[in-house]
């Protein structure tokens, strides 16, 4: 026998529907961003290197904002790297960038101009110094680099602030004991591949677009930075804590690894902008690197390490505003 249901009478569910309402409102107030009107207006973000991972880290976060503020207008601005992206926005140029923290406390450490406005809003992932060479050569070692005509990285970027680093540490002199280029990820691995440089200096997330071709045809291998060199490396300067030894996973370009890990250094980056950017739009830009970690994940790896637990540690900048009112208003 089918149980019948008592008839609710048309007071009763005009008040349940109302109910209901209410609690969809409340629903939607807490998924929806802040429950106020996005931000909008036109933001300036200085990204990277073509074939870098800032570069396409910094066009899948402005389609990502575009979603969340559809009025915000996002440009890149492509640049050197670290170096450049933080005189950028300590200048005004940009508004927002990524750099890693050895460029950002080098920059506050020499009293750059702007440097005390800057501010941090969220730690993303590491970058992982990879020293290249062709699989034939006969450099097994940083201090092998003595006499060779050595790619160190763009003018102002990230990467030859660290090769020039890494390169003193092992006793050699960047300006006399090497011949130095200035290429970066877009046109070192084709220079390589043509004999005309002996190794090239790279820093960035893993794997790197610019060098998975090359690993998918086994054209170079990785030369070690070992922890001797780190320590030696570490007695350098303040900056230089934020340096700590670790592995290239074998996993990252196993077509040259096969199954090996590889020693060498690693340094967080930094999403970064300055005191004189609105807060609320820099508690908006927050929220969306937070949640759209495992979209842009998807295409950029390094993208799926950023998380809530550790966005926060933003040194050696302090939050911006904007920024700390986000972490405040998820946390537990």
């Amino acid at each position: 026998m089918s149980k019948r249901f008592p008839r609710v009478g048309r007071r009763a569910a005009l008040r349940g529907a109302a109910v209901g309402v209410v609690a969809l409102g409340l629903l939607l107030w807490w998924l929806l961003p802040l429950g106020e009107k996005p931000p909008n207006g036109t933001i300036v973000f200085s990204t990277g290197t073509p074939r870098g991972v800032y570069q396409e880290y910094g066009e899948r976060l402005r389609t990502e904002m575009g979603k969340d503020m559809p009025g915000l207008t996002v440009k890149l601005l492509h640049s050197a790297g670290s170096q450049e992206n933080v005189e950028r926005v300590a200048s005004g140029q940009a508004d927002f960038t990524i750099a890693a923290a050895d460029a950002v406390a080098a920059y506050g450490l020499r009293q750059g101009k702007g440097a005390g406005r800057l501010r941090g809003v969220a730690r993303l992932y590491d970058d992982y110094v990879q020293l290249i060479v062709a699989p034939g050569s006969d450099i097994s070692d940083v201090a092998d680099l003595r006499h060779k005509r050595v790619a160190i990285g763009l003018p102002d970027s990230g990467v030859r602030l660290i090769a020039e680093r890494v390169l003193r540490a092992a006793g050699i002199d960047p300006r006399k004991d090497i011949t130095p280029f200035g290429d970066g990820i877009a046109t070192g691995p084709a220079r390589l591949r043509e004999g005309k440089i002996d190794a090239f200096f790279w820093s960035g997330g893993l794997p790197t677009k610019g060098l998975a071709a090359l690993a998918q045809k086994g054209a170079f291998r990785f030369v070690p930075i070992n922890d001797d060199l780190v320590a030696r490396l570490h007695g350098q300067g303040e900056w230089a804590r934020y340096y700590r030894s670790t592995k290239i996973p074998e996993s990252a370009y196993p077509n040259v690894q096969r199954g090996a890990d590889v020693p060498t250094i690693a340094v967080s980056n930094v999403l970064m902008t300055r005191t004189d950017v609105d807060p609320r739009l820099t508690e908006w830009v927050t929220r969306t690197v937070i949640k759209s970690r495992d979209g842009i994940g998807a295409h950029v790896h390094s993208a799926q390490l950023v998380d809530l637990r550790t966005a926060i540690y933003t040194g050696p900048l302090p939050l911006q505003e904007g920024a700390r009112r986000y972490y405040r208003s998820v946390k537990p």
